[in-house]
């Protein structure tokens, strides 16, 4: 075997390790009978996605690959993240994003580059970047700033309230656009973790209910009050329902007295990946707009969503489920806690209500 027979245009070629065919297979780039090695996967060009964000916002993403894949097939696409665990495996390589990362990145040069996150530091790595084509957020004059006219329309909705309340397009047809594409119905993409799957003690004789509770600590203005969770899960045990309560670490000591009171369940919380996988053992979820919507979304999972200080119209579901909005307007709009001193719209979504949203989705 010699240097001038490795294939460095190969999608699986690494440099520092074994590729996976050769470790799987024992083959060489260069065959003993000469015909070369038949996994080899020539690519001609680069394409990087730069989403740095939260893991919602990573895994929304996810659909933009379908466009990608199409006008570059041929290429080797990496992608930068925060949360490289949600990236989908054929992703031929997903960079972490720190300093080591980024020193990477910025070596190569690329076909086409998106960035989709308006965070400077985003915005300035995409600057410094050389690339044929630049589609999303740059730099300008130190803030951010749409690459080209693509991204006006959702930049201007992200800088004043009264644009983002009149759009008439959900995330994934903005983004789209911002990338240089027209949206199909293409859905999100991931892993249930099914490795898993075996670690749940449910009733898989009744229809699985998560109750995902909470919605971070920062926007609090979005919560639904205690007593209505409660409710909830009394009458989804009643109606015959298993009922499983969902969160993180900032909900355990609630989720702990709501299982008590109510004889739902909680298994505890997790881990990223096995927190997905635990919401693929539902039938359905209740959520706020949270990190475990897009995860239910993503499982192809029945959704019954909560909303009050968005724009309803920004969320695709897929036909999977239904919006629940306040009965009281909202004056909160995309404000973290709320603002309104006469009253909490979050109280004026009854359980009953939900209930029978549940109901008509899951014999829908």
């Amino acid at each position: 075997m010699k240097l001038s027979d490795i294939k460095f245009d190969c999608r699986h070629f690494r440099g520092d390790i074994p590729c996976r065919p050769h470790k799987t297979h024992g083959v060489h780039c260069n065959s003993k009978d000469g015909s070369g090695c038949q996994y080899y996967d020539a690519t001609t060009q680069k394409v990087l996605i730069i989403k740095l964000g939260a893991v919602g916002d990573v895994i929304r993403t996810t659909p933009i690959l379908f466009p990608l894949r199409a006008k570059y097939p041929n290429a080797k696409i990496f992608w930068l993240t925060q949360t490289p665990s949600v990236v989908p495996k054929d992703v031929d390589s997903v960079i972490k994003y720190n300093p080591e990362g980024v020193s990477y990145l910025k070596s190569l040069s690329y076909d086409y580059v998106v960035n989709l996150d308006k965070d400077k530091e985003a915005c300035a790595l995409i600057n410094s970047l050389n690339a044929k084509v630049k589609k999303g957020y740059i730099l300008k004059d130190g803030s951010p700033y749409p690459a080209d006219k693509d991204a006006e329309a959702k930049y201007l909705t992200g800088i004043f309230d009264d644009i983002n309340k009149s759009n008439e397009k959900h995330y994934l047809e903005e983004i789209f656009e911002v990338s240089g594409f027209n949206y199909n119905g293409e859905k999100y993409i991931l892993s249930s973790f099914s490795r898993y799957a075996g670690e749940w003690t449910l009733d898989r004789s009744k229809k699985i209910i998560g109750l995902n509770t909470g919605c971070g600590g920062r926007w609090t203005s979005r919560l639904w009050p205690d007593e209505s969770w409660s409710e909830l899960a009394k009458c989804l045990i009643l109606a015959g329902c298993e009922v499983v309560f969902l969160g993180g670490e900032q909900e355990d000591e609630k989720n702990r007295r709501f299982a008590s009171e109510t004889g739902g369940k909680y298994p505890g919380y997790f881990t990223l990946e096995k927190f997905i996988n635990l919401v693929d053992q539902c039938d359905l979820v209740v959520t706020g707009v949270t990190m475990a919507m897009h995860i239910t979304l993503g499982l192809n999972k029945k959704i019954v969503l909560f909303n009050n200080i968005f724009n309803p119209r920004e969320f695709e579901l897929f036909g999977l489920g239904e919006i629940i909005q306040p009965d009281k307007e909202c004056k909160c709009f995309y404000s973290p806690v709320c603002v309104n001193t006469e009253y909490q719209c979050m109280n004026f979504i009854k359980a009953d209500r939900v209930l029978k949203t549940i109901t008509a989705i899951l014999h829908g």
